[in-house]
């Protein structure tokens, strides 16, 4: 059955799993895959954005890339958007996504060709 589309949605971390959930009444309709830099200057990597079918053009897949760049703020480190969504979000929010600098989006590329820390 649809959900409203005023039924809130919530962002939980799942660090360990390398995953931001979109969460709509105990179910997730949406995620972020991603990891964090290995080495430092650590960030957070955002390698896909997801929508459950269903919950697409309902600000999921926003909500989450927004919610992606707070985490990574309060956290005082930067977000690589390797994933098409996030960056073109970024480019189109550039006050709440700074580009990341050029030699962590370099190892962020590196790591993720090497296939580490990927689930």
């Amino acid at each position: 059955m649809p959900q409203s589309p005023n039924t809130p949605i919530a962002f939980q971390d799942e660090r360990e799993a390398g995953r931001l959930l979109a969460v709509e009444d105990g179910k997730a309709v949406g995620h972020i895959a991603y990891f964090v830099l290995a080495r430092p200057p650590h960030a957070l990597v955002a390698v896909h954005t997801i929508v459950e079918p269903g919950h697409e053009g309902r600000g999921v897949a926003g909500g989450l890339v927004r919610t992606f760049y707070q985490l990574a703020e309060a956290e005082g480190v930067p977000v690589v958007p390797l994933c098409p969504y996030a960056a073109s979000w970024a480019a189109k929010h550039p006050d709440e996504a700074p580009d990341a600098p050029a030699e962590v989006v370099a190892a962020a590329k590196a790591q993720l060709a090497a296939g580490s820390d990927l689930r």
